[in-house]
């Protein structure tokens, strides 16, 4: 079969014309790749109120086990893990069976003591008369002491006793512990403990470069997980003088009034101390860029000859729309504010008017 000559031009005109067409939109494709545009916007150093935060645990002010002196069976438990109570408050009462073994010894004591008292009241009657000697007098004396003392360690051991027969709490608060049941014997373990929670500490640890920093008596501002953005206020009471080698830092000692008893031992806090200010670039949080797959943060600053430089930066606070940096960019400086996406370090930009 024969092929028209006429339609094997038309086509071939036809093809190249594609091609030319398709070359030229690929020119201006790549044109448009290479110079992105972008707003900027010029940054510059401002006053930046520098605050700490940390993160701890809160714990009780002052912690008291609840134990017998001696081993013994459990006859009662008033009370039970979460109670709350009071200094004074009966909460344990345990098998008498050891007073009755030291009240005989109290009153053999007593008996004891009034013998020799008239002895010794006899013997200085008769050296009065003439008939004894100083010397039976004085031994008469420290008979009569030993008997005193006797007396007053018999009533000492029975008094302690009586006193771990029915135990008390020595101070107000909540139990956080119980490790018996009534009908158990006492053994190494607490019985009970008791926290005391009004008020309650965070203990928290601060670098060595914030210590001259935080005095004792500032105030410090908490938040809790459970209370949302609600603040409660409290105030540096310990500022330990020695760092712990392992962290480099150093232990600081917050404390709360709770007297409301909201705070409980246990609960995730976070505190916040005002550590004065510092002049430092702030940036539009729409010039930070992160780099996916780290945790590291990038600027594009805009250089003179209108490219770019991907800089690194240290990021500070977040303040409200915008970020404070510790380091990564210059006080006066350029920074890409919109157009990221198609950048590249060293990229050449057209900066919108």
């Amino acid at each position: 079969m024969k092929k028209n000559p006429i339609i094997l031009t038309i086509l071939s005109f036809s093809l190249l014309a594609g091609a030319c067409s398709g070359s030229d939109s690929d020119k201006k494709a790549g044109k448009t790749e290479e110079t992105p545009l972008v707003k900027v916007e010029t940054v510059s150093n401002r006053d930046v109120n520098q605050v700490g935060t940390y993160t701890a645990t809160v714990e009780p002010d002052l912690i008291n086990n609840i134990s017998a002196s001696a081993p013994n069976r459990i006859k009662q438990i008033y009370v039970d893990e979460g109670m709350r109570v009071s200094a004074g408050q009966r909460l344990v009462v345990l098998d008498d069976v050891n007073t009755s073994t030291y009240e005989p010894q109290v009153d053999n004591a007593k008996a004891n003591l009034k013998n020799v008292q008239v002895d010794y009241n006899r013997a200085v009657e008769l050296l009065k008369i003439g008939g004894g000697t100083k010397q039976q007098v004085d031994q008469m004396e420290i008979q009569l002491i030993n008997a005193k003392n006797a007396l007053a360690s018999a009533e000492r051991t029975l008094r302690n006793v009586r006193e771990n027969t029915v135990l008390t709490s020595p101070i107000s608060g909540v139990v956080t512990v119980r490790n018996y049941d009534p009908g158990d014997m006492t053994g190494s373990l607490p019985i009970l403990t008791v926290a005391r929670t009004q008020p309650v500490k965070i203990a928290i640890n601060v670098s060595e470069s914030e210590l001259a920093k935080v005095r004792r008596g500032m105030p410090a501002i908490v938040t809790f997980d459970t209370y949302g953005d609600e603040i409660f206020n409290g105030s540096v009471t310990l500022v330990s003088p020695t760092v712990d080698q392992a962290s480099r830092t150093f232990g600081v000692e917050v404390t709360l009034p709770n007297s409301d008893n909201r705070i409980l031992p246990g609960m995730f806090g976070r505190v916040q101390l005002s550590l004065g200010t510092a002049m430092h670039v702030v940036v539009p949080d729409k010039a930070v860029v992160k780099q996916p797959g780290s945790g590291n943060h990038y600027v594009y600053v805009l250089n003179p000859d209108n490219t770019v430089s991907y800089n690194k930066v240290e990021l500070g606070q977040r303040l409200g729309d915008s970020y404070e940096l510790i380091s990564g960019v210059e006080s006066g400086s350029q920074v890409v504010v919109d157009g990221q996406a198609r950048l590249a370090n060293g990229k050449k930009v057209k900066v919108a008017k």
